[in-house]
């Protein structure tokens, strides 16, 4: 009946149309109203990302900071898991996209090659060397929050997989999933105000995939805590400016990751409420929004708007199954996946060893 529907409405927009017009503007509209799907199509383009990477030391970004002569090591030294992909956190997306898209597709070729890897990758050991990274008092905000809940969606896809390999993995990394949890609780109640930037530290996002994860887990007392702290930073918003957006090298869109978030903890009314006074533009028939343009994509921060568009994907998709008003963002949410997913390829390591996960995400929460 959908598709009746559709093919209805286009031909009466188009009764006014030559045939050859007719034929090109059906076109247009259904290429634009078609779902994203995850097929194994996509599926083996994203995950020879991650596995190009995940052991590729070099160039490595590593965010700490020193306290003596000692914690100057390789990548490999401090970071015996996660040391691949140029930094922590694109280690662990990379992790959690290889791990979800062999959950769903198990037909992948080299499953049996990929697991040795991870066995060799994912042990006690290794685990130790991690969590003492961040026991370390120099380095216990390392990674505040993205990293952080980057490695609960990974624990949360493993612990949630009935594999094998996959539950072992789990036990073995759920003593970094607790450290990260208790400094959480430590650090939300003294955040007076929400990180509103359009990259990592972007407290909607963390907030974000951290309670999913708390609700996968069932962990009701993070969950609480996450709930609370979205209401106490974001409840009162109001007329968040789209215009302003993005920033030259935004991968999040502030406005759109806070209501995503709020759509999460709010139920339907209350958010149309709430939504209505912070970004009341989406409601109308006719709102539109650019796509990111990249300039360059050799420049590791202006590849950046290539995860924008990925990332503003998940959260009009998102937005469109809250309230049935907005069903027309997910035409744009399609409109920005399209204009970057050509674009995922292993030619530059500065866009191929993250942006895979932010294509993924947004697919499997189409």
């Amino acid at each position: 009946m959908k598709k009746i529907g559709i093919y209805t409405v286009l031909s009466l927009a188009l009764l006014g149309c030559t045939p050859k017009e007719k034929d090109k503007k059906i076109e247009k509209e259904l290429v634009t109203t078609a779902p994203l799907v995850l097929s194994l199509k996509e599926a083996k383009k994203i995950i020879a990302l991650p596995l190009h990477c995940l052991q590729q030391e070099y160039p490595n970004k590593l965010g700490q900071v020193l306290g003596a002569d000692a914690d100057l090591k390789t990548p490999k030294q401090l970071r015996p898991i996660f040391y691949g992909c140029f930094d922590w956190h694109s280690a662990v997306h990379g992790y959690w996209s290889i791990i979800e898209l062999m959950k769903r597709f198990p037909e992948l070729e080299e499953q049996h090659h990929i697991r040795e890897r991870l066995n060799t990758l994912i042990t006690a050991e290794n685990v130790q060397v991690e969590m003492a990274f961040f026991e370390d008092p120099n380095n216990r905000t390392f990674e505040r929050t993205y990293g952080w809940a980057w490695l609960f969606q990974l624990h949360g896809t493993l612990s949630t997989w009935e594999d094998p390999d996959a539950q072992r993995w789990a036990k073995l990394i759920e003593p970094l999933a607790d450290i990260l949890i208790e400094r959480y609780q430590e650090y939300l109640p003294k955040l007076n105000y929400p990180i509103r930037t359009g990259t990592h530290d972007n407290t909607a996002y963390g907030l974000s995939l951290s309670l999913e994860y708390a609700r996968l887990m069932k962990k009701t007392a993070f969950e609480t805590l996450l709930i609370e702290t979205a209401n106490r930073l974001y409840a009162k918003d109001v007329d968040c400016n789209l215009a302003f957006e993005p920033s030259g090298h935004d991968f999040l869109s502030p406005c759109l990751e806070e209501a995503r978030l709020m759509s999460k903890i709010q139920d339907e009314a209350t958010f149309r409420t709430w939504l209505t006074a912070f970004l009341p533009a989406v409601f109308t028939a006719d709102f539109q929004l650019a796509v990111g343009q990249v300039s360059d994509r050799t420049d590791g921060h202006l590849v950046h708007l290539d995860g924008l568009n990925f990332s503003r994907t998940t959260c009009l998709t998102d937005l469109s199954k809250k309230l049935p008003e907005l069903a027309h963002l997910r035409a744009i949410g399609k409109q920005h996946f399209d204009a970057s997913f050509g674009n995922i390829t292993d030619d530059d390591y500065m866009g191929s060893h993250w942006l895979g996960t932010f294509a993924l995400y947004a697919l499997v929460h189409q």
